[in-house]
């Protein structure tokens, strides 16, 4: 499959750079653990006519179980998202995001996979690479930036990742089809080595940053970074994010990154706005269940799309994956006392067009 990378068009490019809002897709089984189609392509339709930016598919939240042989759902997955973004003709920039794993064989595969059915980037995890060197980690990186724009991803080692070096990420900025890094490390110290790698590289301009810290998606999102570069100062934002807790109650994602946008340069923010990202993050932890290591954050994803009827249950390939103890009490209060951060109304009053 001979297939080598296409950039950007203008309009999708200036769109990353501003700012997009791209949830992280699910994956609907059935109670048989069999893919259902009909709530797969529903989904979509939901982030569509939520208003994101694009959508993320194959990635932690569709569950990697998807790439096992016996299971192997990784192109029908693909294929559907593709199909229902297609076929809906939207007017607006749209990114579709592949989510790339694997080995060097593995990931020059899946890129090409994704970019043959039309995908604008790959997300290339680092997750299940703790055997690579670091300059191993980099060459994989250039070999499927070859195939497909990359979108970089700092991953929490929590759930598979690994902590990377500031001269890991200096490097990486430096290589020709990275477009953006997704950073996940839910960790200040890791997050800022990011931010000052790209900004200490040639290529700063030409590479957008997103946030995929559900610890803290507001304050990422408000603030803005100065780090000195050759003497002089240099400032860049996080302009976006790519994230799984924009997988639910998507519609009030994007209304709360359209406002991020417009007052994110107002050096006088209200101390409200600092209170709205403090109920985010306790949103995000009844969801992702950090009270238990992440363990329930997919069925935490799945419970608040099964309570709005976008999926029939919290069905997970991995039998293994159930929600916690105390999480389903925790979904319904903050569900309770945060009800203009859910979108429940929104989804009622299209969920059958979406389902049809």
């Amino acid at each position: 499959m001979g297939v080598t990378r296409e950039p950007l068009t203008p309009e999708l490019n200036e769109a990353l750079h501003e700012g997009l809002a791209i949830p992280a897709h699910p994956l609907a089984l059935t109670a048989g653990r069999k893919l259902d189609e009909r709530r797969q392509r529903a989904l979509t339709r939901y982030y569509l006519a939520s208003g994101a930016g694009g959508i993320a598919v194959a990635v932690h939240s569709t569950q990697f179980e998807i790439r096992n042989p016996e299971i192997g759902l990784l192109e029908p997955v693909l294929r559907l998202a593709a199909e229902e973004v297609e076929r809906a003709g939207v007017d607006r920039p749209f990114l579709k995001v592949a989510g790339i794993c694997g080995g060097m064989e593995q990931a020059v595969l899946e890129a090409q996979l994704a970019a043959s059915m039309g995908y604008e980037a790959g997300l290339l995890s680092m997750g299940g690479l703790q055997h690579c060197s670091e300059e191993e980690l980099l060459e994989r990186t250039r070999r499927v930036a070859d195939v497909i724009p990359v979108f970089g991803f700092y991953l929490q080692p929590s759930v598979g990742g690994r902590i990377l070096s500031f001269d890991f990420w200096r490097e990486f900025a430096e290589i020709e089809g990275v477009i953006a890094i997704k950073m996940a490390p839910f960790n200040r110290y890791q997050s800022l080595d990011v931010v000052r790698a790209v900004m200490e590289s040639s290529r700063c301009g030409e590479i957008a940053l997103y946030t995929g810290n559900d610890d803290n998606i507001v304050t990422d999102l408000l603030t803005t970074y100065r780090f000195m570069v050759n003497g002089e100062p240099v400032e860049k934002k996080i302009v976006g994010g790519l994230l799984g807790h924009w997988a639910v109650w998507t519609s009030k994602a994007v209304q709360l990154l359209s406002e991020i946008k417009k007052i994110r340069n107002d050096a006088s923010l209200a101390a409200s706005w600092l209170t709205l990202g403090a109920e985010v993050t306790d949103s995000n932890a009844a969801l992702f269940d950090p009270a238990h290591n992440f363990h329930g954050c997919i069925p935490g994803i799945h419970e608040a799309l099964r309570r709005q009827g976008l999926l029939e249950g919290l069905w997970c390939l991995n039998p293994e994956e159930q929600l916690s103890p105390g999480q389903l009490e925790e979904i319904s209060r903050v569900s309770r006392d945060y009800p203009h951060l859910v979108d429940n109304d929104f989804v009622a009053a299209h969920l059958e067009e979406w389902l049809r």
